[in-house]
């Protein structure tokens, strides 16, 4: 049943690679892999990481550098199925050799090992192919699952997924988030399970290690109060805004997740006191400015640095973004209340270095508080720096074990 559904996936995927423009690069991703898979012929083995997405990605890059800072000699293979994935990052030079990964049909996951010849793989998180473990588990390569996560509600821990759930049983070990991951899988009868936390907490003290210098957001922060609210959607801005116009003491950095002319129009409706956009900058304009709009990508994690407070948007809609990478500044982190399934947000609410809002009321109410309450602002900051330090050192972990 399951290749079958594998199969049925690949109808789809041809079908509707004739309307989408997004599924059509991945078809033809998949037949590149194949041909660049053959050029390696005889150019020795590779370490394969694979990665869903963007998002597993970042997990799995603190150990990848790891990697590559203490063994130069192993070549790097990293795949992706997503295209949101790959095209971000099909020129990461972290790795020898990037690539999608074919869908998991038994011939085509037989066809992949032999040609890329992997000495060990590295799947991210939820990335659970069949096919393709069975086959690493056949030839006695070892495969690993890093910073993976269980529910009691995934397919695995019901009556009708225990055919599928057969493979956990072929992995080589399990690095997981937390206990209960480790207990789901006990019942299974996997034991090879370490409880090492979440290798996203490495990566994002590496991205604020690695901030680069930004002198219009340092000029336009300095000496204020300064509220960075990241990756924000219409509801969150239909908040954030009113509340700004009515606060002459707080400056703003408003960087939307939705980067279009039309959104960034729309921002500037809704505001009413001066504003400035990131990519038209200049000294004096920043000086004019007490809403500064960042309209390109890559600046984010760099600019929460300069927040008295920090907001990620997603909470009234898709669900929250990034948490950690604003709480690794030691600021606190207000957002909406779709943060139920991301486990760090719920831990920094939990220790004090979040807030959860459920609307306008809520957010002015905190935000009066962290203004006017240099304590309480500092009580939270600190809460959320701490939280992200004292879960750091999966990455370190997981290579121990694997390469100590």
């Amino acid at each position: 049943m399951y290749s079958f559904a594998i199969y049925l996936m690949m109808l789809g995927a041809g079908i509707a690679s004739l309307f989408n423009a997004k599924v059509r690069k991945m078809v033809r991703g998949h037949r590149e892999t194949w041909r660049l898979l053959r050029s390696l012929s005889g150019t020795g083995t590779y370490v394969w990481f694979h990665a869903a997405s963007l998002g597993e990605f970042e997990q799995g890059r603190p150990l990848m550098e790891r990697l590559r800072r203490e063994h130069p000699e192993k070549k790097i293979l990293l795949t992706f199925f997503s295209p949101s994935g790959y095209e971000v990052r099909k020129n990461y030079e972290g790795a020898d050799v990037v690539c999608y990964l074919p869908f998991d049909t038994p011939l085509n996951a037989r066809k992949f090992v032999r040609l890329a010849r992997p000495e060990a793989a590295f799947f991210i998180k939820y990335e659970f192919w069949r096919n393709y473990i069975d086959i690493l588990h056949r030839r006695g390569i070892p495969v690993y699952s890093v910073s993976s996560i269980f529910r009691e509600n995934q397919i695995f821990f019901r009556s009708y997924g225990r055919n599928y759930a057969r493979c956990l049983n072929r992995m080589s070990h399990f690095f997981v988030q937390n206990e209960l991951s480790r207990d789901l899988l006990a019942r299974l009868g996997v034991d090879c399970v370490t409880v090492c936390g979440d290798t996203r907490f490495d990566r994002v003290l590496d991205i604020m290690r690695a901030a680069r210098p930004l002198p219009l957001a340092e000029q336009f922060a300095s000496g204020r109060k300064v509220l960075v609210a990241g990756s924000s959607w219409q509801p969150d801005e239909e908040i954030i805004l009113p509340y700004f116009n009515s606060r002459p003491d707080l400056k703003l950095v408003l960087a939307p997740h939705v980067i279009s002319e039309a959104h960034l129009q729309q921002i500037e409706a809704g505001l009413r006191r001066p504003f400035v956009r990131y990519s038209q900058a200049t000294p004096e304009s920043i000086a004019r400015a007490d809403c500064l709009i960042v309209d390109c990508f890559g600046l984010l994690s760099s600019i929460y640095r300069y927040a008295t407070v920090a907001y990620v948007g997603g909470g009234f809609g898709v669900g929250i973004h990034n948490v950690t990478e604003a709480a690794v500044y030691g600021v606190p982190v207000i957002f909406g209340p779709n943060n139920k399934k991301f486990r760090e947000a719920q831990a920094l609410i939990a220790n004090g270095g979040c807030r959860e809002i459920g609307g306008a009321e809520d957010f002015g109410r905190e935000m009066d508080r962290f203004l006017s309450d240099s304590e309480a602002l500092k009580r939270a900051g600190k809460a959320a720096g701490d939280y992200i330090r004292d879960n750091a050192g999966a990455a370190d972990r997981i290579y121990d074990f694997v390469y100590g």
